[in-house]
């Protein structure tokens, strides 16, 4: 398993750090799995408060992967990937993909009001999900978790943040 450093960013304009359950659950689920939590933070689902605060992470070197949840629907107020997505350096395609795909056998066809995106941006990994509970355990259990593991195959996350941190490019 690898160790790295990952935030985890929760969008809402209602959540509070004692309310923040799906930001909770991802700690929970990243430290079970060997990770650090780096950061930590709550923002109100604003374009411009979502881009500072993860512009300033993946500024960070001591931050490998952003992880966010909420704001990912259809609502006026649902603005993470469009936050996001300018960020990207790379558009991971298959992630919002295969976040469906999986989302899919759980919730059936309202998977397609989820957003859910994937990028890196200056060599670190960002990844936006839904609010809810479910939907972080589904991202986290379905494809974070082997795609953030060195040791998973034929080819994960990991192994390209750890080879560009062994090169010194990160």
């Amino acid at each position: 398993m690898s160790n790295l450093a990952v935030a985890v960013l929760t969008v809402s304009d209602t959540r509070t750090p004692e309310t923040d359950t799906s930001g909770d659950l991802l700690v929970e689920l990243l430290k079970a799995d060997g990770h650090r939590l780096a950061r930590r933070a709550i923002v109100k689902d604003d374009i411009y408060q979502i881009r500072k605060e993860v512009s300033a992470w993946i500024a960070d070197p001591g931050v490998q992967v952003v992880v966010s949840t909420g704001g990912t629907g259809f609502s006026g107020r649902d603005t993470t990937p469009n936050a996001l997505t300018p960020l990207f350096d790379t558009t991971i395609e298959g992630f919002g993909e295969l976040f469906r795909l999986v989302s899919y056998e759980e919730i059936g066809s309202s998977t397609v009001q989820s957003r859910a995106v994937g990028g890196i941006a200056n060599d670190t990994l960002l990844f936006a999900l839904p609010g809810s509970n479910g939907a972080c355990r589904t991202g986290w259990e379905k494809i974070l978790r082997e795609q953030l593991d060195v040791n998973f195959r034929p080819c994960n996350f990991a192994e390209l943040i750890q080879s560009k941190l062994k090169n010194g490019e990160v």
